[in-house]
Protein backbone atom coordinates (compact mmCIF):
# COMPACT_ATOMS: atom_id res chain seq x y z
CA UNK A 1 0.00 0.00 0.00
CA UNK A 2 0.91 3.35 -0.88
CA UNK A 3 1.61 5.81 2.23
CA UNK A 4 3.50 8.21 1.06
CA UNK A 5 2.55 11.43 -1.43
CA UNK A 6 3.46 10.54 -5.12
CA UNK A 7 4.43 12.66 -7.83
CA UNK A 8 4.05 11.67 -11.43
CA UNK A 9 5.01 12.96 -14.29
CA UNK A 10 3.14 13.98 -17.19
CA UNK A 11 3.80 10.73 -18.98
CA UNK A 12 3.78 8.55 -16.11
CA UNK A 13 0.59 9.68 -15.36
CA UNK A 14 -1.16 9.49 -18.90
CA UNK A 15 0.72 5.98 -19.12
CA UNK A 16 -0.83 4.99 -15.81
CA UNK A 17 -4.26 5.92 -17.16
CA UNK A 18 -3.99 4.16 -20.40
CA UNK A 19 -3.20 0.70 -18.40
CA UNK A 20 -5.94 0.97 -16.26
CA UNK A 21 -8.45 2.25 -18.88
CA UNK A 22 -7.29 -1.20 -21.26
CA UNK A 23 -7.40 -3.32 -18.37
CA UNK A 24 -11.10 -3.03 -17.74
CA UNK A 25 -12.94 -1.92 -21.25
CA UNK A 26 -9.89 -4.38 -23.54
CA UNK A 27 -8.86 -7.34 -21.34
CA UNK A 28 -9.06 -9.55 -24.05
CA UNK A 29 -5.65 -7.14 -25.20
CA UNK A 30 -4.16 -6.74 -21.41
CA UNK A 31 -1.65 -6.60 -20.31
CA UNK A 32 -0.77 -4.71 -23.28
CA UNK A 33 2.79 -4.58 -25.50
CA UNK A 34 5.13 -1.62 -25.60
CA UNK A 35 3.62 -0.73 -28.96
CA UNK A 36 -0.49 -0.74 -27.82
CA UNK A 37 0.81 0.92 -24.47
CA UNK A 38 2.07 3.99 -26.82
CA UNK A 39 -0.54 4.34 -29.26
CA UNK A 40 -2.94 3.93 -26.25
CA UNK A 41 -1.24 6.46 -24.69
CA UNK A 42 -1.16 8.74 -27.45
CA UNK A 43 -5.21 8.39 -28.45
CA UNK A 44 -6.87 11.04 -30.08
CA UNK A 45 -9.87 10.12 -28.36
CA UNK A 46 -10.51 10.05 -24.57
CA UNK A 47 -7.38 12.22 -23.69
CA UNK A 48 -6.59 15.33 -22.52
CA UNK A 49 -4.08 16.89 -24.00
CA UNK A 50 -3.77 14.77 -27.09
CA UNK A 51 0.34 13.46 -26.33
CA UNK A 52 2.79 12.23 -28.88
CA UNK A 53 4.86 10.07 -26.85
CA UNK A 54 7.67 7.77 -27.90
CA UNK A 55 9.14 4.67 -27.24
CA UNK A 56 12.24 6.51 -25.55
CA UNK A 57 9.65 8.82 -23.43
CA UNK A 58 7.31 5.24 -22.37
CA UNK A 59 10.24 3.26 -21.57
CA UNK A 60 11.41 5.70 -19.01
CA UNK A 61 7.74 6.50 -17.87
CA UNK A 62 7.33 3.38 -17.05
CA UNK A 63 10.65 2.63 -15.06
CA UNK A 64 9.47 5.71 -13.18
CA UNK A 65 6.24 4.26 -12.01
CA UNK A 66 7.85 0.68 -11.38
CA UNK A 67 10.22 2.89 -9.29
CA UNK A 68 7.21 3.78 -7.52
CA UNK A 69 5.34 0.34 -7.42
CA UNK A 70 2.19 1.32 -9.42
CA UNK A 71 3.13 -0.35 -12.77
CA UNK A 72 5.68 -2.39 -14.93
CA UNK A 73 6.46 -5.59 -16.69
CA UNK A 74 3.73 -8.18 -16.25
CA UNK A 75 4.35 -10.86 -13.77
CA UNK A 76 2.19 -13.13 -15.43
CA UNK A 77 2.18 -12.48 -18.83
CA UNK A 78 4.42 -15.68 -21.24
CA UNK A 79 5.32 -15.66 -24.57
CA UNK A 80 8.39 -13.80 -26.15
CA UNK A 81 7.37 -10.12 -26.24
CA UNK A 82 7.47 -7.83 -23.02
CA UNK A 83 3.76 -6.66 -21.81
CA UNK A 84 3.11 -4.12 -19.12
CA UNK A 85 0.79 -4.10 -16.46
CA UNK A 86 -0.49 -1.56 -13.39
CA UNK A 87 -0.41 -2.31 -9.80
CA UNK A 88 -3.09 0.46 -8.85
CA UNK A 89 -4.67 -2.58 -6.94
CA UNK A 90 -2.27 -3.40 -4.88
CA UNK A 91 -0.96 0.57 -4.20
CA UNK A 92 -4.44 1.65 -2.96
CA UNK A 93 -6.87 -0.84 -3.02
CA UNK A 94 -9.22 0.92 -4.79
CA UNK A 95 -13.29 0.40 -5.80
CA UNK A 96 -14.02 -0.25 -8.69
CA UNK A 97 -15.39 3.18 -8.51
CA UNK A 98 -12.58 4.84 -7.18
CA UNK A 99 -10.58 3.35 -9.93
CA UNK A 100 -13.05 4.49 -12.69
CA UNK A 101 -12.65 8.14 -10.94
CA UNK A 102 -8.96 7.96 -10.80
CA UNK A 103 -8.36 6.76 -14.27
CA UNK A 104 -10.62 9.43 -16.10
CA UNK A 105 -8.59 12.25 -13.79
CA UNK A 106 -5.43 11.07 -15.29
CA UNK A 107 -6.49 10.46 -18.88
CA UNK A 108 -8.37 13.91 -19.22
CA UNK A 109 -7.51 16.18 -16.00
CA UNK A 110 -9.86 18.25 -14.22
CA UNK A 111 -13.50 17.77 -14.50
CA UNK A 112 -16.74 17.92 -13.51
CA UNK A 113 -19.11 15.16 -11.70
CA UNK A 114 -21.16 15.74 -14.68
CA UNK A 115 -18.62 15.08 -16.84
CA UNK A 116 -17.03 12.38 -14.72
CA UNK A 117 -20.64 10.06 -14.24
CA UNK A 118 -20.88 10.40 -18.47
CA UNK A 119 -17.08 9.39 -19.41
CA UNK A 120 -16.80 6.80 -17.02
CA UNK A 121 -19.91 4.83 -18.13
CA UNK A 122 -17.74 1.74 -19.61
CA UNK A 123 -15.64 1.05 -16.66
CA UNK A 124 -18.38 1.78 -13.76
CA UNK A 125 -21.60 3.26 -14.10
CA UNK A 126 -22.80 6.04 -11.36
CA UNK A 127 -26.66 5.78 -10.99
CA UNK A 128 -26.39 9.09 -9.72
CA UNK A 129 -24.27 11.92 -9.48
CA UNK A 130 -24.75 11.96 -5.75
CA UNK A 131 -22.45 8.80 -6.16
CA UNK A 132 -20.03 10.35 -8.18
CA UNK A 133 -19.73 12.87 -5.25
CA UNK A 134 -19.29 9.84 -3.02
CA UNK A 135 -16.01 8.02 -4.70
CA UNK A 136 -14.40 11.80 -5.13
CA UNK A 137 -15.25 12.26 -1.70
CA UNK A 138 -13.85 9.04 -0.55
CA UNK A 139 -10.40 9.95 -2.79
CA UNK A 140 -10.53 13.12 -1.20
CA UNK A 141 -10.37 11.53 2.56
CA UNK A 142 -7.66 9.38 1.75
CA UNK A 143 -4.42 9.79 3.56
CA UNK A 144 -2.39 11.27 1.91
CA UNK A 145 -5.39 12.99 -0.47
CA UNK A 146 -5.64 11.68 -3.86
CA UNK A 147 -8.12 14.44 -4.90
CA UNK A 148 -8.73 17.91 -4.73
CA UNK A 149 -11.90 20.25 -5.90
CA UNK A 150 -10.81 23.13 -7.52
CA UNK A 151 -11.87 26.98 -7.37
CA UNK A 152 -14.91 27.60 -9.53
CA UNK A 153 -14.34 28.67 -12.86
CA UNK A 154 -15.93 32.37 -13.62
CA UNK A 155 -19.19 31.57 -15.55
CA UNK A 156 -18.78 27.91 -15.20
CA UNK A 157 -21.81 26.24 -12.88
CA UNK A 158 -20.05 23.49 -11.41
CA UNK A 159 -16.85 22.25 -10.15
CA UNK A 160 -13.93 20.73 -11.28
CA UNK A 161 -11.78 18.10 -9.27
CA UNK A 162 -8.26 17.18 -9.88
CA UNK A 163 -6.15 14.00 -9.27
CA UNK A 164 -3.13 15.03 -6.86
CA UNK A 165 -1.12 11.79 -7.72
CA UNK A 166 1.00 14.52 -10.02
CA UNK A 167 1.52 17.17 -6.95
CA UNK A 168 -0.92 19.90 -5.95
CA UNK A 169 -3.37 21.38 -8.50
CA UNK A 170 -4.40 24.71 -7.77
CA UNK A 171 -6.20 25.89 -11.13
CA UNK A 172 -6.52 25.24 -14.60
CA UNK A 173 -7.85 26.70 -17.65
CA UNK A 174 -11.15 25.33 -18.81
CA UNK A 175 -10.29 22.84 -21.61
CA UNK A 176 -11.04 23.89 -25.07
CA UNK A 177 -13.19 20.71 -25.89
CA UNK A 178 -15.44 22.17 -22.79
CA UNK A 179 -16.75 25.10 -25.00
CA UNK A 180 -16.39 22.87 -28.54
CA UNK A 181 -16.45 25.27 -32.00
CA UNK A 182 -19.45 24.32 -34.35
CA UNK A 183 -16.74 23.40 -37.07
CA UNK A 184 -15.50 21.11 -35.14
CA UNK A 185 -17.03 17.91 -35.05
CA UNK A 186 -18.07 16.36 -31.58
CA UNK A 187 -18.09 12.71 -31.10
CA UNK A 188 -20.44 10.51 -28.03
CA UNK A 189 -18.74 8.86 -25.21
CA UNK A 190 -19.97 5.44 -26.81
CA UNK A 191 -17.92 6.39 -30.26
CA UNK A 192 -14.95 7.21 -28.25
CA UNK A 193 -15.09 4.00 -26.38
CA UNK A 194 -15.15 2.57 -29.87
CA UNK A 195 -12.60 4.46 -31.51
CA UNK A 196 -10.20 3.95 -28.48
CA UNK A 197 -10.79 -0.21 -29.04
CA UNK A 198 -10.85 0.29 -32.94
CA UNK A 199 -7.06 1.84 -31.85
CA UNK A 200 -5.72 -0.98 -29.62
CA UNK A 201 -7.42 -3.77 -31.94
CA UNK A 202 -5.15 -2.20 -34.78
CA UNK A 203 -2.02 -1.29 -32.92
CA UNK A 204 -2.60 -5.09 -31.96
CA UNK A 205 -2.51 -5.99 -35.66
CA UNK A 206 -0.04 -4.41 -36.31
CA UNK A 207 2.36 -5.95 -33.91
CA UNK A 208 1.23 -9.67 -34.74
CA UNK A 209 2.19 -8.72 -38.48
CA UNK A 210 5.86 -7.35 -37.47
CA UNK A 211 5.84 -10.75 -35.91
CA UNK A 212 5.48 -12.79 -38.59
CA UNK A 213 7.36 -10.49 -41.17
CA UNK A 214 10.55 -11.01 -39.05
CA UNK A 215 9.44 -14.94 -38.41
CA UNK A 216 9.26 -15.33 -42.16
CA UNK A 217 12.37 -12.95 -42.65
CA UNK A 218 14.25 -15.72 -40.74
CA UNK A 219 13.07 -18.63 -41.93
CA UNK A 220 14.67 -17.57 -45.40
CA UNK A 221 17.90 -15.87 -43.76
Amino acid sequence: MVTEPVKLSAAEARILGALVEKEITTPDYYPLTLNALINASNQRSNREPVMDLDEDDTRQALHGLENKGLAGRARSADGRVTKYEHWLGEAFNFSRAETALICLLLLRGPQTPGELRGRTERMHRFEEISDVLAGLQKLMERDPSLVAVLPRQPGTKEARYAHLLSGPVESIPIPISAAPSPNIAVTTPEQDDRIAQLESIVSELQREIAELKRKFEDMFA
